[in-house]
């Protein structure tokens, strides 16, 4: 050895213990978030990837929440990882089980805001229907959610801890060693719950690269649903940077109609939407878009209304499937649901056209979890018919 070459080693540097409660947490961060928020707690940077990866299939693969758990971990340095961070998601609050085994969930987030969540059992798949922001922007009229102001975006951590939450209640994480089972309780996501995700873009986006990884929650993109009312400037973005599929809150054929209905119209309306959706770099006929349209009587039910919305479909040429949604009610709502046999002829009018037209069944009715129902409890209050068509613009 040359007596002058200089002597090299990772050195670990150990930084003052942070103060209570002002540690991190690693819920939420992406896989570089993490390697960086590592070495600043003193982990050498030759070791930073691999207990990274170590750590993310702790949190992600088998649900751990003590650091103590981490196994294949020194000793000191899970202590050392207890001084400086946390792993932790919403609370729940209540949890309610409708008749048809559909699970509703309020939960608190930092701030003491809380965000309903639903799990909804189906033959052969399991879909969990997340929350992007607290209350929601968009005041669409038909919308229970739409009557409660946005309060803020939830963070990366707060959307991925609702599928973490769910995983929990459902009793799914894996046992490490024991032999892999493929059926899936929790085997779809949808992002249909409070909120408007292309509003909340990044935290949307780093927490589904995190239900996807294939060392974690490994959910692949195609059974992750992403709805937005329209938001056309990051809908290029969703497939590029997410790479779920699209489901588009439609709900009306003329834009008078959709800028009462959904007013995001009157900043983005049909033409450009469809434009938009025409352009979707996913859109084929495996992945097809999806477009929900809640069915309101008098309002958007017509067979005019079914032989436009073919018409829009199909001088735009997008793959396409029609999602028809009986109206949910909710106290003070001011519409009504459409009749079952108007649907019925809503939905044959799409289906003699050439595409699917399933009608979505109501789930979870009997504890207001479902569609266009989720409310937080404690901004549930009851606003009268007059202010809330008075709110929409609705004059009769």
């Amino acid at each position: 050895m040359d007596p002058k070459a200089p002597i090299t080693q990772d050195v670990m540097t150990i930084p003052r213990k942070p103060p209570e409660g002002d540690k991190r947490n690693l819920v939420g961060m992406t896989r570089d978030q993490m390697r960086d928020a590592l070495i600043q707690m003193g982990t050498p940077e030759k070791q930073a990837k691999m207990r990274t990866g170590q750590i993310w299939q702790w949190i992600y693969q088998w649900g751990k929440r003590d650091f103590a758990d981490m196994t294949n971990l020194a000793k000191a340095y899970r202590a050392q990882l207890d001084e400086h961070f946390v792993i932790e998601i919403p609370e729940v609050v209540t949890r309610q089980v409708s008749e048809d085994g559909t699970r509703k969930y309020l939960c608190r987030i930092a701030g003491g805001h809380e965000v309903e969540v639903v799990y909804i059992p189906e033959e052969g798949r399991g879909t969990l229907c997340i929350s992007s922001q607290v209350g929601c922007t968009l005041t669409c009229s038909f919308c229970h959610t739409g009557t409660q102001k946005l309060v803020r975006n939830l963070t990366a951590a707060e959307i991925i801890g609702q599928v973490m939450m769910a995983r929990d209640d459902l009793d799914e994480w894996p046992v490490p060693g024991a032999p892999k089972d493929e059926t899936r309780l929790l085997s779809n996501i949808v992002l249909m719950g409070m909120g408007e995700p292309l509003y909340n873009f990044d935290n949307v986006r780093d927490a589904m690269k995190i239900a996807m990884d294939a060392e974690g929650i490994q959910l692949s993109r195609r059974r992750i649903t992403l709805s937005t009312s329209g938001v056309v400037p990051e809908i290029a973005r969703t497939a590029q940077e997410i790479g779920c599929l699209l489901a588009i809150s439609f709900h009306a054929t003329t834009d008078e109609t959709r800028d009462v209905l959904v007013p995001i119209n009157r900043k983005h309306n049909i033409e450009e939407l469809l434009s938009a959706l025409a352009a979707y770099p996913k859109a084929s006929n495996s992945e097809r878009i999806t477009f929900e349209y809640v069915m309101l009587a008098g309002v958007n039910d017509s067979d005019e209304d079914a032989h436009r919305l073919i018409d829009h479909i199909k001088r735009h040429n997008i793959p396409a499937k029609i999602n028809l949604i009986p109206f949910n009610e909710w106290p003070g709502a001011p519409y009504k649901r459409s009749s079952n046999n108007r649907i019925r002829a809503f939905a044959n009018i799409i289906y003699q056209a050439g595409y699917a037209s399933p009608i979505r069944k109501t789930r979870g009715e009997d504890i207001m979890a479902a569609c266009g129902q989720l409310k937080s409890e404690t901004e549930r209050a009851r606003k009268s018919r007059r202010q809330i068509e008075a709110e929409a613009g609705i004059t009769r």
